[in-house]
């Protein structure tokens, strides 16, 4: 798409950093989100947008913490559901074919295709399945029902808005009041008037497990959520004995340890360890099993980030 078909939306605080990064995209395309709300509202505010400047567009969703590869094999993915998409009255979500049993992801259960195009399956999705734990997430990797929910969409704009008004009328009618001051003077005052009247939900739980028709398309792209460590196992050295790393590192019997410093010149030294997740950033050190790093968020909810930048002082 054309800088000028690109829509992104960041947190307020970071409009500067994002528009330094794209300047090909213009000014008006990059919109801030005045407080935290979860993707029903991004999307609910980016699908408003493109209503009232483009029409009834073909809407692509993307997050900016993924990495993809390769570029092609994900155009042509895309490609495949846009196309499906501007035809019917569909909500499509992609589907990632997992690799191992992830619990800090969503799940989608898969039901019949419906459409096979240029080797890319089309699905009606049944369910859509909560982070799971680690026993429930094996069940899924051997049942080969399953794929990764991986939080990207292709949509029509009015197929998409037609949902949030029957799923979350209160995220739409809010909006739709901060649109009439869209490009006016008063819009980030009212944009987070808005956002303050907004229930955080993401758009999984607040629109797809209750929209009447979606289907996911099964992705066979690498695809990685970097939110999580063990996301980047793909894209850091390895030393033999199965340990991960980025930095110096030193083992005596130590083995399947991911090991990542923030400064490539320190090092890490472990000891008859296994299964580890080492990260050295900011002064700051975390230790963790990998079957347990998705708890880091409970960690911060729990002890809160201030008590944990005490701990590092």
């Amino acid at each position: 798409a054309p800088p000028e078909r690109l829509l992104v939306l960041t947190n307020r605080n970071f409009l500067p950093l994002v528009m330094e990064q794209l300047p090909e995209v213009p000014p008006i395309n990059v919109v801030g989100e005045p407080l935290r709300r979860d993707t029903a509202a991004a999307i609910t505010l980016a699908s408003l947008i493109c209503r009232e400047r483009f029409g009834d567009p073909l809407m692509l969703v993307l997050t900016a913490d993924h990495l993809i590869e390769p570029l092609e094999l994900f155009h042509k993915t895309a490609l495949s559901a846009l196309k499906a998409a501007k035809d019917d009255e569909v909500l499509y979500t992609f589907g990632i074919r997992p690799t191992y049993a992830a619990t800090g992801y969503g799940y989608l259960e898969l039901g019949k295709m419906v459409l096979e195009d240029g080797g890319i399956g089309h699905y009606e999705v049944m369910t859509f399945k909560e982070k799971p734990d680690r026993e429930t997430a094996e069940e899924y990797l051997r049942s080969g029902r399953f794929l990764w929910n991986s939080g990207m969409f292709a949509w029509r704009t009015t197929v998409i808005l037609e949902e949030i008004e029957r799923c979350l009328p209160g995220h739409l009618q809010a909006l739709e009041q901060a649109m009439k001051y869209y490009g006016r003077e008063g819009w980030e005052g009212e944009l987070e008037e808005a956002f303050s009247s907004i229930d955080p939900i993401s758009i999984d739980y607040g629109v797809m497990e209750r929209a009447e028709k979606v289907r996911c398309v099964a992705a066979s792209f690498r695809w990685s959520d970097v939110g999580g460590w063990l996301a980047l196992k793909e894209y850091m050295e390895e030393d033999g004995e199965g340990n991960l790393y980025r930095g110096k590192l030193l083992t005596l019997d130590a083995s399947g340890n991911l090991v990542f410093c923030e400064d490539e010149e320190e090092q890490v030294a472990l000891i008859g360890v296994k299964g580890l997740v080492v990260v050295r950033a900011g002064g700051r050190t975390l230790i963790v099993p990998q079957e347990r790093t998705e708890e880091v968020k409970r960690l911060l909810q729990e002890r809160g980030r201030k008590s944990l930048t005490k701990a590092g002082d």
